[in-house]
């Protein structure tokens, strides 16, 4: 198994806790949490149970009675149970004959939230399960579900029996361009670092969707076939990704093309005038549940208010599909080969390397030196007025060693030439900086590109720090 390392030594200490633990494992649909847990616990588990989408409570209880039957062949249990308190009860009684068991019994309850529909009462009857008699076995319970959201807000932070239960929460991320590498050379796929990035800034690092690239073609190919093929895996995968996570998807959709019409990302109040979302705690809660899960960052703009802060789509596959495969007709078989070269993505290739970096911040950090180093990540956006012409500055890091590094992130196919124009567009940018901000601290500029920048008088002049692509590759996972 790919990466994934902290994850396998926090379920080796649970494993050997010598208590009862519950743990929380969330992730976005498709990052392979269900793969990790099974290949992490694989000799410990003694029960698995995955819910059904929009299953009934009745359909469910019948088929945790078949697991039932499958885990525990001798155990005479109902066929038709009449709620959960009694199916809970079979399971307990399962786990009962394990008792001399030398390994740590695990209980694997997947898809968690699509059990506990509000008129199932499975939620409140895992709370007594759990309280009344699982807490005091010596067993390891896992639940788990990609509706992240619904996961805090009922279990983390349940009012009622299961409060401060949780022993244990595991966020799974998507795989780093690290990690990325290593999934497609375990796939016997050897790729440089260009032609990854390109794969990445389709597929976000999803393990399922790598899952589905194939070895000998080339990358256009590759995503000719998975994302405009009539049958692709990801040509229809949109939709199904944000109802799969949220009750009301719609709204959740809405935020997120808008977001997609704008690459620096909007305030509140710019996503207020681009929908029909109302300002309140509705809308709160769809921002905090969609940063939650990773398909947007909130950016607070340097020296601004909270309410100025900029939400910036970040995922990869959603930008991906809203620019280019929607727009696309199914007839087109083989689109993405022409398209592939042109000027259109070739610009939005440009942005979405930027978000790329945004998301491997840590790995920029260490390749300039400074990850022990507090820092905080912001922008800058100065609208322009009669003195000033108006610029944006996507990243800054700010440091505590009285250092801020301006970052330029440009993805090019070869070395980047820094000409005259450019170079003064750099010092300009960086004196109106200074200016506006009033900061006192050395401005240092960076650049990160995919090949590096040919040495001349005008990078030697305005250049602090280059960073090429392949120092993106450290980061063995996300914070």
């Amino acid at each position: 198994m790919v990466g994934r390392y902290e994850e396998i030594s926090i379920f080796n200490d649970l494993l050997n806790s010598g208590k009862s633990e519950l743990v929380l494992v969330t992730g976005r649909r498709r990052v392979g949490k269900t793969y990790m847990i099974r290949q992490v616990l694989k000799e410990n588990i003694c029960f698995e149970f995955i819910g059904t989408q929009y299953g009934e409570p009745k359909n469910q209880l019948e088929k945790f009675s078949d697991k039932l039957n499958h885990y525990f062949p001798k155990l005479k249990t109902k066929k038709n149970y009449r709620n959960w308190t009694q199916a809970l009860q079979s399971l307990s009684e399962g786990m009962e004959t394990l008792r001399r068991s030398k390994k740590k019994r695990v209980v694997f309850i997947d898809e968690f939230p699509w059990i506990a529909q509000s008129k199932s009462k499975f939620l409140q009857e895992f709370d007594y399960w759990w309280n009344s008699w699982a807490s005091q076995q010596n067993i390891l319970v896992v639940i788990t579900g990609s509706a992240t959201s619904w996961m805090i807000k009922k279990i983390v932070e349940n009012k009622a029996g299961l409060h401060n239960r949780i022993t244990q929460r595991i966020h799974l991320n998507p795989f780093t361009l690290a990690e990325t590498k290593l999934f497609l050379e375990s796939k016997k796929i050897n790729l440089d670092y260009y032609p990854i990035l390109q794969l990445y800034m389709v597929t976000g690092g999803i393990p399922y969707y790598l899952e589905n690239i194939k070895k000998g073609e080339s990358v256009a190919q590759n995503i000719n076939r998975i994302c405009f093929y009539k049958n692709g895996l990801l040509r229809n995968e949109f939709q199904n990704l944000y109802h799969a996570l949220f009750e009301k998807a719609e709204n959740h959709i809405e935020v997120i093309r808008a977001l997609a019409t704008k690459w620096k990302g909007l305030t509140r109040q710019e996503i207020i005038q681009s929908t029909r979302l109302n300002d309140g705690g509705g809308l709160s809660t769809i921002l905090e549940e969609l940063e939650t899960c990773g398909f947007i960052l909130k950016i607070m703009p340097y020296q601004k208010k909270t309410k100025d802060a900029l939400y910036r789509l970040i995922d990869e596959y959603s930008l991906f599909y809203i620019h280019f495969i929607e727009k696309s007709r199914v007839s087109d078989k083989n689109v993405w080969l022409q398209k592939s070269t042109t000027q259109p993505f070739k610009i939005w290739q440009g942005y979405a390397f930027e978000n790329l970096c945004m998301r491997h911040h840590e790995a920029i950090k260490t390749a300039l030196g400074i990850s022990g180093i507090f820092s905080e990540i912001s922008s800058f956006y100065h609208k322009g007025n009669a003195d000033t012409n108006g610029f944006q500055i996507d990243m800054l890091i700010d440091r505590a060693d009285n250092t801020m590094n301006i970052c330029e992130m440009k993805f090019y196919t070869s070395e980047l030439v820094i000409d005259r124009a450019f170079a003064e567009t750099l010092r300009t940018q960086t004196a109106q900086f200074q200016q506006i901000s009033k900061t006192k601290k050395l401005l240092l500029n960076t650049l990160i590109t995919t090949f590096g920048v040919l040495s001349n008088e005008h990078s030697l002049s305005q250049i602090n720090h280059i960073i090429t692509a392949d120092k993106l590759f450290s980061l063995e996972r996300f914070n």
